[in-house]
């Protein structure tokens, strides 16, 4: 015959397991909480001029007013050349051109095309190499100023000795509405949260020569890549 304290026992590791997974999803939770805080208050809620000049300005596609900002920092000369980095395959600088009236001038002098990055760390790949190649040693980096954090992640991460200063754009929308009454805007920030902390994630792994999430820059001959939407990716 079982003891009472035979009956008992089988009940005691039960229930420190499920406090224990208890306390590991509240951790979670908090952390998760924490960290997307933190991840805020890394945003700009208005534009701010740089406060120093660079070699070239780099202009990731995909936000409202992303590419007139740029233009408009290359012709007040805070850099020497653009270049806008996820340009559609079928976008001409003509295209881009006839909707920046005011600057056509530079589109044929000092504006560079990327055709080639699919994604945020492809931008800063591309980015990478077109610096290089002019051994520009200084970018402003330009993007909306949610996708900051995460383009800053990427950019660091390839170009570790080129001084990048940022530039984040404010949407009208985010002006004019803010972000925690707007069912929209809440749910771009957590997306772009979890993106950029994969990217962090990634970027450290790398560190330690850990490759889990490889570029795939290579198409096979004559296969166009399937390109999302820039502003869904970026």
């Amino acid at each position: 015959m079982s003891s009472p304290t035979d009956d008992r026992s089988p009940k005691l590791p039960r229930g420190w397991l499920r406090a224990t997974v208890v306390s590991i999803i509240a951790l979670a939770f908090v952390s998760a909480a924490a960290g997307f805080i933190a991840f805020l208050a890394q945003l700009r809620g208005a534009e701010k001029v740089p406060d120093r000049k660079a070699d070239g300005i780099v202009v990731l596609t995909g936000g409202s007013s992303r590419v007139s900002d740029a233009m408009e920092l290359l012709a007040a000369g805070y850099g020497r050349r653009l270049l806008i980095s996820g340009v559609h395959p079928t976008s001409t600088a003509n295209d881009i051109s006839r909707t920046l009236p005011e600057n056509q001038s530079f589109m044929t002098c000092c504006v560079d095309l990327d055709r080639t990055a699919l994604s945020t760390r492809g931008n800063a790949a591309e980015a990478r190499r077109w610096a290089e190649g002019r051994r520009f040693t200084s970018l402003i980096v330009v993007t909306s100023n949610y996708h900051m954090p995460r383009a800053l992640v990427e950019f660091s991460h390839a170009m570790p000795r080129t001084t990048l200063i940022p530039f984040a754009v404010v949407g009208e929308k985010w002006r004019e509405e803010p972000w925690w009454i707007s069912g929209s805007t809440l749910r771009l920030l957590l997306s772009e949260y979890v993106k950029y902390v994969a990217a962090e994630l990634r970027v450290r792994l790398e560190d330690f020569g850990i490759d889990l999430w490889p570029e795939m820059s290579e198409q096979p001959a004559g296969q166009q890549p399937k390109r999302p939407a820039t502003a869904q990716a970026n």
